[in-house]
């Protein structure tokens, strides 16, 4: 497996301390160069079964799935309740090991690595933030890029401000103040996002607000149509 800090591990291990349940239900990403700055994760959502929200994501993807950093698992089991062939990835063992446990077909691997059914991927699915995986959201999606099918497509959650851009060193701190080792993390906004998928040749197929939370589906950007002149004959 390649080598890629994970979310919350290392130091105090707070994220797996949250998924074996002997940490509370919260996590704060603190950036290392403005402590104050932190965003608060309720993990809790992560391990219970697919919200409303959830399966209005669901609605809109095509199989196969490939639910990049998947966690516990809960978007992989409510994909296939619905009858989607889906697979999870997540470079935790904790998370892998607890999605995979009543055999949710998941695999302890990076979004990096060599994956099944490269470019074959009906959709690739980037939810709860994991745009940030990796702390560069253009590698991610010039890799998500590769591995979907001609006509898949790559769906994200986003940031609720659309301008925000923000890669960074952060730290996961949980219950009592458990703090993990630093590593690259990535917040991202729906406009900053269209602008990247410009780069990548990709553009925003759709998007929508759920609550407070925000989603935008990529699709590869189709060549503008040509148009043809007759030439009248003299």
């Amino acid at each position: 497996m390649s080598t890629v800090v994970s979310f919350g591990a290392g130091g105090e291990e707070p994220y797996a301390l949250v998924l074996g349940g002997g940490g509370g239900t919260a996590l704060a990403l603190r950036r290392i160069d403005d402590p104050g700055g932190s965003v608060e994760m309720d993990v809790a959502d992560w391990w219970s079964p697919a919200s409303e929200i959830d399966l209005g994501v669901l609605a809109r993807v095509q199989g196969p799935l490939l639910d990049i950093g998947c966690g516990p698992g809960r978007m992989v089991r409510a994909a296939e309740a619905h009858s989607l062939a889906a697979l999870g990835i997540d470079v935790s063992a904790h998370a892998a090991a607890l999605a995979g446990a009543g055999g949710t077909p998941v695999l302890r691997r990076s979004v990096f690595d060599r994956l099944p059914l490269e470019g074959l991927w009906g959709t690739a699915l980037l939810m709860d933030g994991n745009i940030g995986i990796g702390g560069d959201p253009d590698a991610l999606l010039a890799r998500c890029a590769e591995l979907i099918a001609e006509d898949g497509r790559i769906v994200v959650e986003v940031d609720a401000d659309p301008d925000l851009f923000d890669c960074a060193e952060y730290t996961a701190v949980g219950h009592g103040g458990r703090e993990s080792a630093p590593f690259p993390w990535a917040r991202v906004g729906s406009a900053a996002l269209a602008r990247l998928a410009a780069g990548r040749g990709l553009a925003v197929d759709d998007a929508w607000a759920a609550g407070a939370r925000r989603f935008v589906v990529l699709r590869r950007r189709r060549p503008a149509a040509r148009t043809t002149h007759r030439s009248e004959k003299s």
